[in-house]
């Protein structure tokens, strides 16, 4: 019997080795991007100093979309999470799509944050 291969694990694999190269600083932060099948997040991480500066997601009680797992509400989420960081005065980010394809609900998320203002 073939065993298939899991696709979480691999995203994780992904995403280490892109979390190996790339680090939030107090003065360019990291966006960080995680999907489930029904929700989409977003989270501002100064790495450094191990702490979340603004959060965001299809969740969040500002949302208000009826659904969490459309494109749609992904560039809603990205305009949420640009709106927060700004307000707390962060405007240059890095993007750290978390071993997800740049595609999709990822990308929206990713350009919906462009149009609220932050720049990576």
């Amino acid at each position: 019997m073939v065993k298939k291969p899991d696709k979480n694990k691999a995203r994780q694999k992904r995403h280490q080795r892109v979390r190996n190269k790339i680090s939030g600083t107090p003065a360019c932060p990291r966006l960080c991007v995680f999907r489930s099948e029904k929700h989409i997040y977003a989270q501002v991480i100064d790495d450094v100093n191990g702490v979340t500066l603004a959060a965001a997601s299809s969740l969040s009680k500002e949302f208000d979309g009826s659904t969490g797992s459309n494109k749609e509400a992904a560039r809603k989420v990205g305009q949420l999470i640009a709106k927060n960081a700004v307000e707390k005065g962060i405007t240059e980010v890095v993007f750290d799509r978390g071993g997800y394809i740049y595609h999709g609900r990822v990308q929206e998320l990713a350009e919906g944050a462009r149009e609220g203002g932050l720049k990576f």
